[in-house]
């Protein structure tokens, strides 16, 4: 005979066992929570929580599946665009940092003569 669970005895079950409350946890849940911090910028875009969301939206009839498609392509190009704009940002940086060094290298040492040093101006 299958019981159904209460209440209280699916939260004296997450007390219980550390950890299960992840498990048991929806995937979609999860995506939505780290979308929504995305959206906030305290947190980072995935682009794998967009896909779920995408997934669960056309399962439920929310979105069509044209509409889903469209969407995850303009996601994938946007990620694709702040990879690739974060790639010149790092080169550009790393060119710059060669520039400098290479200024640093050229610059001489300024000798000072010792008959300076042990006189004084009156």
């Amino acid at each position: 005979m299958v019981s159904e669970l209460g209440g209280s005895q699916i939260s004296t079950l997450l007390e219980t066992l550390p950890g299960i409350a992840n498990v048991l946890r929806s995937p979609v849940a999860d995506a939505l929570g780290s979308v929504i911090r995305a959206a906030a910028r305290i947190g980072e875009f995935n682009v794998a929580d967009a896909e779920e969301l995408i997934r669960y939206a056309t399962r439920r009839s929310l979105l069509g599946n044209e509409e889903g498609d469209r969407i995850l392509a303009e996601v994938h190009a946007a990620q694709q665009k702040r990879l690739e704009k974060a790639a010149d940002r790092e080169k550009a940086l790393k060119t710059k940092a060669r520039v400098k060094a290479r200024a640093v290298k050229s610059v001489k040492a300024v000798k000072v003569s010792k008959s300076s040093k042990g006189k004084r101006k009156r």
